[in-house]
């Protein structure tokens, strides 16, 4: 390190200096340190030398290395401790979701939203355009897609889906080329790089800024991707007892930066990363990523996205740059998740208050609150009525009036049965009464 040699001399009065006075940017790099005051009587030189030294006793070593053959590191501070320890407190083991989200079918419905949501961001990262609505009906009508940009979205929800099932299997070569394949089908410009490394003598896919064009990042020699990939892979189903450990975590979120630094693939390689983060998790029993949308985060503030992969390739290989970002961003998400259930429990109870003002009687009401939580559960007359020990007469008419006033959707079965259903936006149509 050119610094330690020009300031070898001062560099004990340097590390005693830094050690006294508290840093105010927690794992600022340098871009951002050369712009705030140092501790006197420090240059901005000095004070990055003792913080790097500092890091560099700290360092622990990835698998990942860049061409060169230097390893990436990462660093262990407080804040990602902090961070990790909160993650694991909301979503692994036997945490539990509030009322709202308890019964199979909002469980499902959650599930479902979250992969739609999920699969419209991560496409719109890599540049997808449509709207939102249009997106979302799309794959809950299971109509076709329009275009390119629909197709992408459509994939990426089947991607995600499929990682339900993947989340049970070591990753393999040919699990991962069939990830890529189902992110990127039918999208790219030349179709037959769907599912493929790029090979020996391509041009590698470099990543540059659209602005500037100037190149960020280029991917190692084609030649090496098999060899790499293997170790990547390694990484990827490595247990607990592997040494040295690495928290569940963090082997996720390297995983998503190591998938995007070798930038194996023509295109989709963003989306691929982020899906290897979520199959990272889910395999590791983070059960409750299934309900969290990290793209939606990430396209809030793509700059600084990107920025997290330049500070980790502009600093020595240091990862902690883009643990730390990703760690935020999760903690976002889960933020908003707990926002989300605790606005739609409030609802409920809501709603629940207005019918018990309503006209409706005891029957009914407790039929709408069962319908509230059990979106799409089918009612008969004969279960409504041994439900409640009344007459069939009785059983009919709750079920026909509230078909009538549009809380329930009403189908037949056959010549004779009915089916009364409760619709997906019972809580809605019971608001606007």
């Amino acid at each position: 390190m050119r610094l330690i040699e020009k300031y070898a001399t001062e560099l004990p009065s340097i590390l005693s200096t830094v050690r006294s006075v508290s840093v105010r940017e927690p794992y600022a790099h340098w871009d951002k340190l050369r712009h705030l005051d140092p501790p006197p009587p420090l240059s901005h030189e000095q004070w990055w030398l003792a913080i790097k030294m500092e890091r560099m006793i700290q360092f622990r070593r990835l698998p990942l290395r860049d061409p060169g053959g230097r390893p990436f590191v990462y660093t262990l501070p407080d804040p990602v401790l902090s961070m990790l320890h909160r993650i694991d407190n909301r979503s692994s083991g036997r945490v539990e979701l509030p009322n709202a989200v308890t019964t199979k079918e909002n469980r499902d419905r959650f599930v479902f939203n979250s992969l739609v949501e999920e699969a419209i961001t991560s496409s719109q990262l890599e540049g997808a355009s449509t709207t939102r609505q249009a997106a979302a009906d799309m794959i809950r009508q299971h109509r076709p897609p329009h275009d390119t940009d629909e197709r992408m979205i459509f994939n990426n929800f089947r991607a995600m889906e499929s990682l339900r099932e993947l989340r049970g299997k070591p990753l393999d070569l040919e699990a991962l080329l069939g990830l890529h394949l189902t992110l990127t089908d039918s999208t790219l410009e030349d179709f037959a790089g769907a599912g493929r490394l790029q090979a020996v003598g391509e041009k590698r896919v470099e990543v540059v800024d659209n602005l500037s064009h100037r190149v960020l990042h280029t991917p190692p020699p084609a030649e090496l991707l098999l060899q790499r990939l293997e170790a990547l892979i390694g990484f990827a189903n490595q247990n607990g007892d592997a040494e040295p450990f690495v928290h569940p975590v963090l082997r996720a979120i390297v995983l998503h930066f190591w998938l995007a630094y070798e930038h194996p693939f023509v295109d989709g390689n963003g989306r691929t990363a982020r899906a290897l983060f979520y199959w990272s998790m889910l395999r590791q029993g983070y059960w409750l990523f299934e309900f969290i949308s990290i793209s939606r985060i990430l396209k809030q503030s793509p700059a600084r996205y990107g920025r997290a992969f330049l500070e980790t390739e502009t600093d020595d290989n240091d990862l902690t740059y883009f643990i730390l970002f990703h760690l935020r961003v999760i903690l976002r998400a889960l933020e908003d998740l707990d926002t989300y259930l605790q606005r739609k429990t409030e609802q409920v109870r809501s709603v629940e208050s207005l019918l018990q003002q309503s006209d409706l009687n005891h029957r009914q009401i407790a039929l709408l609150s069962h319908a509230l939580r059990h979106p799409g559960h089918e009612y008969t007359i004969k279960a409504h009525q041994t439900s409640h020990r009344v007459a069939y007469a009785s059983a009919r008419s709750d079920l026909l009036l509230l078909t009538e006033r549009g809380l329930l959707q009403q189908r037949r079965i056959g010549l004779k049965t009915l089916v009364f259903i409760a619709p997906e936006d019972l809580e809605q149509r019971i608001q606007s009464r």
